[in-house]
């Protein structure tokens, strides 16, 4: 068994101080993790890949325990932490480019529109993957472990038990209900 998963069962017995010290060992992974996700949408400004991991650990932090078991059941759920500290981050920009609370005043203009928004995308794919994870919850965790965590397939199998080429077939389907979903 190795040093993590030894940790993870410390943590799972609530022992903080094991919660550090995975994050101590993981962090450039986390970190690689969090890159690989933001790099895609660099252009969006959400949150920065420090940030992000730094804010995984505080949600991590605020559990009384640890639920993985394993290493790559860490990264996986690792991935699942960071999709939702994401869509916070573009729920939270999306109101503030709507001026949050102050009054709305509408302008009669076409640029409007073409005006892109990153986080409005992002929330796009969070209510979407909601959708896909009613229909199947095995696509809908490959998705999320490769769309806001930014894992490889080899890395989404370990996690998920699954072969590296189920995955890929995973992938490929969802990706086609996911555009549908995107579409309609």
């Amino acid at each position: 068994m190795g040093e993590v998963t030894l940790l993870i069962g410390r943590a799972r017995e609530g022992d903080r101080a094991a919660i550090d010290k995975i994050f101590e060992l993981l962090y450039p992974e986390l970190r690689q993790i969090a890159h690989r996700r933001l790099s895609r949408n660099s252009r969006d400004g959400l949150i920065e890949t420090t940030a992000l991991v730094n804010e995984c650990y505080m949600k991590f932090v605020q559990r009384d325990r640890l639920a993985p078991a394993d290493r790559a059941h860490f990264l996986a759920y690792s991935a699942t932490v960071m999709r939702s500290i994401i869509v916070d981050a573009a729920r939270a920009a999306q109101s503030d480019r709507r001026g949050g609370d102050v009054q709305q005043v509408t302008l009669d203009s076409e640029l409007i529109g073409s005006i892109a928004d990153p986080a409005g995308e992002i929330l796009d794919v969070h209510a979407a993957l909601q959708d896909l994870d009613a229909v199947d919850a095995r696509l809908a965790r490959v998705v999320e472990m490769r769309y806001f965590g930014g894992m490889e397939d080899a890395e989404i199998a370990e996690a998920l038990g699954l072969s590296r080429r189920t995955v890929s077939r995973d992938w490929d389907k969802a990706r086609l209900l996911l555009a549908h979903a995107l579409r309609g």
